[in-house]
This record gives structure tokens, C-alpha cells and sequence, in this order.
């Protein structure tokens, strides 16, 4: 380095003007970028939720709770439920071996396997959905071999299953993944080491290190299977009060014209969203050291 270099070094150091901080912005920029973010976030989050709850209370309370206690609108909400509560943990159980596996072994085809793994991202729920009626429809040999059984997939409640566990499988082994790579086999092959047993060391060492990811992908996995529509719109058959969840029964009640019960359907779902981020909200307050250190990645 010449000596010529050097001053030049000092004094841009000693120019403050010229030189600052990446994030050491103007308050003209700072306020100009929050105004950007409220306004982004009023548009696309706030107003719409707002027009749903004023919608639904249009013709006050009671007339929303009349229409959510129809025969159809409890059945819609019963199965949508009932849909959610064997979909999430498949979905756990399904992310927790994927991710083990990918994570704790080495083997060829491991960046196949996680591409796999995001396939239902990129693939159109509608085009998951025809691809389960084309595999176990009436018309294929599955499919007709499973009716003549009296054991229909289309048209059925395990029909809608399929289709919400395929949409939201990658949400909790995506969560996991990272989590667990970061980790590493330290720790497990220690335990292995001792003596304990596989299961055990899931237990004792893996489960309590992943708790917090595993708890994260459970939330979004829950939050989109209780919203999942377009598979389900091809597979469900949308047979009132049998197959037609609560965005199906949102969307028939629409096309009737019923929109105090549309909207006030769409408003439960919405709280049963709100719910799950107050509950992840909660969760992040309470134990906010725990989760910066396991959420590193």
C-alpha cells in the first residue's frame, strides 16, 4: 500500500458526510418507508378484514349467529375441523421423518428428495386435486376397485384428506429442515454413544431441540389447511352439508347470494386464523430467548 493511499484512507474514514451506515437512512426515507409498509398492510391485510367483519354484521349479531347455527353451516364447520385435526399431525409425523432423514443421512438424490418436499408449493392446488381424482377416481382401476369396496376416496371425506395433507405437507419439515441441519448429529450421536436407544434420543435430545420449529410449522400447517380451497373444490364433489368445508360453504353461499351467511362464515374462519397467530404471538413473547436462540437460522 502506497503511503498516498493512507491519508486518502483517513480522511474518508474522518468524513462522516459521505460515508454512513447501510441502515443509517434519512427521516424523510425512514418515514417515507414506514408509510409504504402501513399503507401496503392496510390495503392487502387490514381493509379486507375489515370488509369481511362489517359485511357478516351487516344485519347485526344475530343475524350472523342465526345464519353459523344452519344445519349446513355447522356440518361445513365440523368437517372443516375434523379435516384440520387428521391433516396437522400426519403433516407433523410426515415433516419429522422428512426431515430426519434428510438431515441425519447421507445419501444420493438428497437435493431430488427436498425438491420434492416444495413440489406442492409450485403445483397448482387445483392440479393436485385432479391429479387424486385421476388416481382414485370412479373412472380408474383404483379408484373403481376402492368404490366397489365401499370405500370411496373421491367425493369422500379421505379424498379432502389427501388433498389438504399434499398442500400443506412442506410447511413443517421446510421448518424443520433448517433447524436440524444447523443442529447437527453432535448431540445424537452422543446420546448413541451411552447407550440410549434411537427413540429415546428423539425424545430426550432431538424432540426438545426442534420444539419450537416443529411448534412454528404445526401453526402454518394448521392455518392452511382450515383455509385450503381450490384442491379441495375438485375433490369434495362440494356436496352440501357432506363434503363442502367452510371455504367451499363460503363460496356456495356467495353464489346464492347470501351474503350476511357467506360473510359471517368467512369472519369464523378468518377468527379461527387470528387465533392461531395470537397463539404463536403469545408463544413468541413468552419465551422470546428460547426461540431467538433455536431460530438462529
Amino acid at each position: 500500500m502506497s503511503d498516498a493511499t493512507i491519508p486518502q484512507q483517513g480522511a474518508r474514514a474522518n468524513n462522516p458526510a459521505r460515508f454512513r451506515r447501510a441502515n443509517d437512512e434519512s427521516p424523510l426515507a425512514r418515514a417515507i418507508l414506514i408509510l409504504l409498509a402501513v399503507g401496503g398492510l392496510g390495503i392487502l391485510v387490514f381493509a379486507p378484514l375489515a370488509a369481511v367483519f362489517t359485511e357478516a354484521l351487516k344485519q347485526g349479531w344475530a343475524a350472523a349467529v342465526a345464519s353459523l347455527g344452519s344445519r349446513d353451516a355447522q356440518s361445513a364447520i365440523r368437517l372443516t375441523l375434523t379435516i384440520t385435526a387428521i391433516a396437522v399431525p400426519l403433516n407433523a409425523a410426515f415433516g419429522i421423518a422428512a426431515a430426519w432423514f434428510i438431515t441425519k443421512f447421507d445419501f444420493r438424490g438428497k437435493a431430488f428428495l427436498i425438491t420434492l418436499i416444495d413440489l406442492p408449493f409450485s403445483v397448482s392446488p387445483v392440479v393436485a386435486g385432479l391429479c387424486i381424482v385421476l388416481l382414485f377416481g370412479a373412472n380408474s382401476a383404483l379408484g373403481g376397485w376402492l368404490v366397489a369396496s365401499g370405500y370411496p376416496i373421491v367425493f369422500a371425506i379421505p379424498g379432502i384428506v389427501l388433498a389438504t395433507v399434499f398442500v400443506t405437507f412442506p410447511f413443517v419439515a421446510r421448518e424443520l429442515i433448517p433447524v436440524m441441519i444447523e443442529q447437527g448429529r453432535a448431540e445424537e450421536e452422543a446420546a448413541l454413544t451411552l447407550g440410549a436407544s434411537g427413540w429415546r434420543t428423539f425424545l430426550t435430545v432431538t424432540l426438545p431441540n426442534i420444539r419450537w420449529a416443529l411448534l412454528y410449522g404445526t401453526l402454518l400447517c394448521t392455518a392452511r389447511a382450515m383455509g385450503e380451497f381450490g384442491a379441495v373444490a375438485v375433490v369434495s364433489g362440494k356436496i352440501r352439508g357432506q363434503t363442502a368445508t367452510m371455504p367451499i360453504t363460503i363460496e356456495m353461499l356467495y353464489n346464492e347470494y347470501l351474503s350476511v351467511a357467506a360473510f359471517s362464515m368467512a369472519a369464523l374462519l378468518t377468527g379461527f386464523a387470528l387465533i392461531t397467530l395470537t397463539l404463536k404471538t403469545a408463544l413468541e413473547l413468552r419465551h422470546a430467548d428460547q426461540l431467538a436462540a433455536t431460530r438462529r437460522h
